[in-house]
């Protein structure tokens, strides 16, 4: 059992930063391929990136890549995504979660349901 926290959202204005935190606890979080999600009010939950807990290759959703980015502090059992030249379409609940190892050499990361454990959520709101 893996239980994650996520943290660091806020309301900003278009073009600010954020970053948001994701603390694992309980069973090591090692091994498994990390991602993070959101969901506006009215949409389905979607991929924004994951990464290996280990560290190596990230993978990003083409609408956030080039302003966000993905990372892991082992020492820490937390992860991160530094959130940069925001925009009011990021508006949403981001969420962090974890799942088998396998799903990154798989390239079924962007899919929901492959993620085991999930986080409570965190609020992103970006004002115009």
């Amino acid at each position: 059992q893996v239980q994650l926290v996520e943290s660091g959202g806020g309301l900003v204005q278009a073009g600010d930063s954020l970053r948001l935190s994701c603390a694992a606890s309980g069973r090591t979080a090692s091994g498994y391929t990390m991602g993070w999600f959101r969901q506006a009010p009215g949409k389905e939950r979607e991929f924004v990136a994951a990464v290996s807990w280990s560290g190596g290759t990230t993978y990003y959703a083409d609408s956030v890549k080039g302003r966000f980015a993905t990372s892991t502090d082992k020492a820490k059992n937390t992860m991160y995504l530094q959130m940069d030249s925001l925009k009011p379409e990021d508006t949403a609940v981001y969420y962090c979660a974890a799942g088998w190892e396998g799903i990154l050499d798989s390239g079924t990361y962007y899919y929901p349901y492959k993620y085991r454990y999930w986080g409570q959520g965190t609020q992103v709101t970006v004002s115009s």
